[in-house]
């Protein structure tokens, strides 16, 4: 077996994280998410995973949330068969796989140009690879703009600075005739707490942004409108965690502002 060493700033470091997460959970009696793809991907990395040292409510937190997007894109490409879709920072997300896109369907993975060339090289597949600094909006060119669109920003948000991640939803918005916007939305404290994870300290990575209410994202001047806010510690998913994990988020499903803080899978149309 071909073991790939990857070579990757900061940043692109985390995508290592959520691997590794999704691997762990492939890797359970009764698995979240079940994507034995991303555990034979992390077979094939030549890396001290260890070193990351993920908790077991990271595993959960990651694979329910990857569920739950997953099931956003499908519903979508069924009812659009010949849109685009966009998986903004895809890293080493084997999404495209899992969600089985209709032929007509074209799917663009868009990350760094090194990370692209490492998926390139060890997750080939049918999707285009387009490797951007998503800060700019430059790339958009590479990406027909006549289709409707589904947009999938996983755990992007935090790691752009400023107002990038606005900017770029406008220039999104702008470029497709209609479509939809799905992200895990962290909100302020959240993505401040962030910087203290042992792994995102370690790699000395300062997470920037966040946003409580889940209507702030219509005021970015993108034409967004607010389709669907879950809370994933209401997701019926968490039956399945192990205990006292379980329980613990139960207690806090009875508070939606505490809920928040966590995982939460917003969707907006525009």
């Amino acid at each position: 077996m071909q073991r790939w060493q990857p070579k990757l700033g900061l940043i692109q470091e985390t995508l290592l994280l959520t691997l590794h997460a999704r691997a762990l959970d492939a890797g359970q009696p009764s698995p979240i998410l079940g994507d034995t793809l991303s555990a034979d991907l992390a077979g094939t990395i030549d890396y001290d995973f260890g070193k990351l040292k993920v908790k077991p409510n990271l595993v959960l937190t990651t694979a329910l949330r990857a569920k739950k997007l997953d099931e956003v894109v499908r519903a979508y490409t069924a009812a659009h068969p010949g849109c685009v879709v966009l998986d903004l920072g895809c890293g080493l997300d084997t999404r495209m796989f899992r969600c089985a896109p209709p032929p007509g369907v074209d799917w663009y993975d868009i990350d760094f140009p090194e990370v692209v060339h490492l998926r390139a090289a060890c997750l080939p597949g049918r999707s285009h690879l387009v490797g951007a600094d998503l800060t700019s909006s430059d790339w958009l060119t590479a990406i027909p703009g006549d289709r409707p669109a589904m947009i999938v920003a996983e755990g992007l948000l935090p790691f752009m600075p400023g107002d990038s991640f606005q900017a770029m939803t406008r220039a999104l918005a702008a470029h497709f005739p209609s479509g939809e916007l799905a992200l895990n939305g962290y909100t302020r404290f959240a993505a401040w707490a962030m910087k203290y994870h042992p792994t995102i300290k370690a790699l000395g990575i300062k997470a920037a942004q966040g946003f409580d209410d889940p209507h702030e994202p219509e005021s970015w001047g993108a034409g967004l409108k607010l389709v669907e806010e879950q809370i994933l510690t209401r997701a019926p998913e968490v039956a399945r965690f192990p205990q006292p994990l379980r329980a613990l988020t139960r207690l806090t499903a009875r508070s939606t502002a505490l809920s928040r803080q966590g995982a939460r899978i917003l969707r907006y149309r525009f």
